[in-house]
């Protein structure tokens, strides 16, 4: 299990200190929450903020789009290289054309559901898409507890994307009560938020939650 840290659920104004302290043998990503207040209500980080935690922060980024039109954004993140760029399948009707342009600038591209949006309407995107990302809780809302109906959908999506390759991420209220099951269903690489910032060691939940999820 890889863990992909939510910055979202940091003390954003000391990012500075906080981002090189996080080591990369118990956080593997930096998960970036990029949000439009249309998609979703808030407004979170843009492409100059992603850059200044590009500069201090030592993992690879997770740009997670959630905005409306993410062709237009996606773009924008090219320069800083991240692991992935992941766009909600509920955003764009050019989701292959937008795959294939991520894919061409030398990043994976993902793919992201809401709690509501059925399994099935990704089948069209699996061929173009390295990563499946669910959404455990309704994005743009901190703080809420895990959808338990959750499990129900990666269950279905780990079937559907077995002979892809694909890896799978769940986002959404993972902490040490579900890390276990989310591993044992398949889940590659779990964004965790709360669970992670608010201890007072982000390396040392990190390492504990890894631990749980091979138990």
């Amino acid at each position: 299990m890889k863990i992909s840290a939510s910055l979202l659920a940091s003390e954003l104004t000391n990012l500075a200190n906080t981002l090189p302290n996080l080591s990369q043998d118990c956080i593997d990503y930096l998960h970036i929450d990029v949000m439009d207040g249309n998609f979703v209500p808030q407004i979170s980080f843009g492409e100059a903020f992603t850059k200044e935690i590009a500069k201090y922060g030592k993992q690879k980024l997770d740009v997670h789009l959630m905005v409306r039109k993410p062709e237009d954004h996606a773009p924008k993140y090219y320069s800083l290289s991240p692991e992935y760029i992941t766009f909600h399948i509920e955003t764009t009707n050019f989701g292959v054309r937008l795959s294939e342009e991520i894919r061409g600038s030398g990043c994976k591209v993902g793919v992201t559901l809401n709690p509501s949006t059925p399994p099935e309407s990704l089948r069209y995107l699996l061929p173009y898409v390295d990563l499946v990302l669910v959404m455990t809780v309704d994005p743009g809302f901190y703080g809420q507890s895990f959808v338990k109906s959750g499990l129900d959908k990666i269950r279905t999506i780990r079937e559907m994307t077995r002979d892809y390759g694909i890896q799978m991420e769940v986002d959404g209220g993972v902490n040490s009560q579900n890390i276990r099951e989310l591993a044992h269903l398949g889940v590659d690489i779990a964004v965790v938020g709360s669970a992670l910032f608010k201890t007072t060691d982000p390396n040392s939940e990190a390492k504990k939650l890894k631990t749980l999820a091979l138990s």
